[in-house]
């Protein structure tokens, strides 16, 4: 298929199916755009960092990696040490968050020697970077295209972290009309340009949230049955095996009306429609849909909390004492600048949120209650 002049080789590939089907759905979109398998975004490209299109916590901070490592510590201490421990990433990027994770629990040489780490991961350039950087710790590695069984972990106990994993799972708009609600699709407008239209599929009462029922012609929610679909998946893998699992990303804890999507290139915002395959898209994560789909599979899910909140409650404000005390001017000014943009208002220690799911047979974690770390 040769590429018009000025599209991208993927945008060529969704105008194709938007004229075969009269349009596509936004998810199908988000889809084909990130997970193409020859020109999707994270198929085909390192996205994160300087030289990227965003970054992440653990880009911006070591301090970020090093207490999930304690909030690890601490699981592995309520679940009994366990001989053998799985510890599972959603979409590790580079591996620095796990790197640091992996550097803090080396605090435990009893809990490193029973790490067995799974990466789910589909990108075959950021795979080679996480063995270069994960390898020297010493824990097994293991790679996944998708949400390991328990059969595959060994029915051993299950640590998950999902680090702006959700979403970038893929998202339904549905407009209010005035003959109903109806699924938003992508389409080509009389220009040629791609754009928005309600004319899917009407949206069943059935499907239909309760919050949704009284809004006014116009009005566009955002539904994620894939985010539904994943949570219920992996609170099948911890109701099985005994475990906790962190959701991190930003988003919104009570459900509301309004479109969320949103597109990154080269650190700044563009339409969601800018160079398809080379933009990344992403949606607002709605917490409060999410941890009901982990209840309803069994698991116990503690009000979520602010990021920052979550990082001071496992001691954020000692860490970064500790390291500066050994710091120049210049890592100073690092170790600060970090520690305000992974925990500060207005940053992400406010936009973002941490949501713990854990099998009900386990006590709660820290900061979810009152940490207790025992040497």
């Amino acid at each position: 298929m040769n590429t018009p002049a000025g599209q991208t080789p993927l945008e060529n590939v969704i105008r194709h199916r938007i004229r075969q089907r009269a349009g596509i759905t936004v998810a199908d979109y988000m889809r084909l755009c990130l997970t193409h398998p020859e020109h999707g975004y994270y198929t085909t490209r390192q996205p994160f960092g300087a030289g990227g299109d965003f970054i992440t916590a653990p880009e911006a901070s070591q301090m970020f990696g090093e207490l999930i490592g304690i909030w690890t510590i601490a699981c592995w201490q309520l679940l009994a040490r366990p001989r053998l421990l799985n510890l599972v990433e959603l979409g590790p990027g580079r591996g620095l968050l796990m790197a640091d994770l992996l550097r803090a629990a080396g605090s435990r040489p009893q809990l490193l020697r029973a790490l067995r780490v799974h990466l789910v991961e589909i990108s075959p350039h950021l795979r080679a970077e996480q063995k270069r950087r994960l390898a020297p710790f010493g824990p097994p590695l293991h790679w996944h295209d998708d949400l390991p069984t328990p059969e595959e972990l060994g029915n051993a106990p299950v640590l998950v972290i999902a680090n702006e994993f959700f979403d970038a799972l893929p998202v339904h708009h549905h407009e209010r009309t005035e003959e109903g609600w109806r699924e938003r699709l992508v389409v080509e407008d009389a220009t040629g340009a791609l754009a928005f239209a309600a004319t899917g599929t009407p949206l069943s009462q059935d499907a239909l949230p309760r919050w949704a029922h009284d809004h006014p012609p116009g009005a566009i929610i955002e539904l994620s049955p894939e985010r539904a679909e994943y949570a219920r998946r992996l609170g099948a893998l911890l109701r099985a095996t005994g475990g906790a699992a962190l959701v991190i990303d930003y988003g919104h804890t009570r459900p509301g009306p309004g479109e969320t999507l949103q597109a990154l290139y080269r650190h700044r915002r563009v339409g969601v429609f800018h160079r398809p395959g080379e933009t990344d898209i992403t949606a607002h994560v709605d917490f409060a849909a999410l941890a009901e789909s982990l209840r309803a599979s069994g698991l116990a899910t503690p009000p979520p909390l602010e990021q920052g909140r979550f990082l001071l409650g496992l001691g954020l404000e000692q860490r970064l004492r500790d390291l500066l005390a050994n710091a120049d001017d210049a890592q100073a000014a690092r170790l600060l600048r970090g520690a305000g943009r992974i925990a500060g208002i207005g940053q992400m220690g406010s936009l973002f949120k941490v949501l713990c799911a854990h099998h009900p047979h386990m006590p709660t974690p820290p900061p979810f209650t009152a940490p207790r770390i025992t040497a």
